[in-house]
């Protein structure tokens, strides 16, 4: 996927047509965005660069309520897509994750007790 201003558009056009509103405004959102869901407002922090924006979008796409049947066929493309690549993500993470568990379980089975910390025992 290419981060330039027709990929956000793209994005922005799934949000659209699934009634959402997008608006870029200024605020303390932690991960760059808010979600009124009650009223379908998406609300992005317009500091973000494009690519920030469609970084943002994509984690923030499979979160929504969005009904396939108000898409139009290239958006519900797109918007499958979107939701494939946030599954592999995810299941990326979850696969790092346990190996970082795992890691940590090694590294503690092999240190003495005497050196471990409460915590770790």
């Amino acid at each position: 996927m290419k981060y330039n201003q027709a990929t956000l558009n793209k994005i922005e056009k799934i949000l659209d047509e699934a009634e959402y509103v997008v608006r870029y405004e200024r605020g303390t959102f932690q991960s760059g965005y808010c979600i009124l869901e009650a009223k379908k407002v998406v609300v992005l922090n317009k500091f973000l660069s494009v690519e920030g924006r469609i970084n943002t979008l994509v984690d923030l796409i499979p979160q929504l309520n969005v009904n396939l049947d108000l898409l139009t066929h290239e958006s519900q493309k797109l918007y499958d897509e979107l939701k494939k690549k946030s599954v592999a993500l995810a299941l990326e993470a979850s696969e790092k994750t346990e190996a970082e568990k795992k890691d940590t379980e090694a590294k503690a089975a092999v240190m003495p007790e005497e050196t471990q910390t409460p915590e770790e025992v």
